[in-house]
């Protein structure tokens, strides 16, 4: 059977297989495709967004992206930690891959 035949065989079973459709690891974000998914990055950054493009070495484009900056201040006086977050929304953006933690697809209901 063909990838191609293979694929709609997989498409035609219905929306539970589409997790049988992953064969490699960029398949995973491949079906994440013109959905939401939630990507961690280096620096305490998490952002969530809707992914238009990617490649194989996780460059991505979002749009419609929330992102969170975690920081955490030290005060040196008295040795004691404050931590703070930062949101802002961002209507596009693009992501460059090596700061790429974790990727996250949508939650699919079953």
């Amino acid at each position: 059977m063909t990838d191609v035949a293979s694929a709609n065989a997989a498409a035609a079973a219905g929306p539970t297989s589409s997790f049988s459709m992953v064969e490699e690891p960029l398949d995973l974000v491949r079906l994440s495709l013109d959905e939401r998914i939630y990507v961690k990055l280096r620096g305490d950054r998490e952002l969530r967004g809707r992914l238009h493009a990617y490649d194989q070495h996780l460059n991505m484009v979002l749009g419609e992206v929330e992102e969170t900056i975690t920081i955490v201040d030290v005060d040196e006086e008295s040795n004691t930690q404050s931590v703070r977050t930062v949101n802002r929304k961002v209507p596009m953006l693009f992501v460059r891959g090596d700061g790429v933690i974790l990727v996250s697809p949508p939650s699919r209901a079953s």
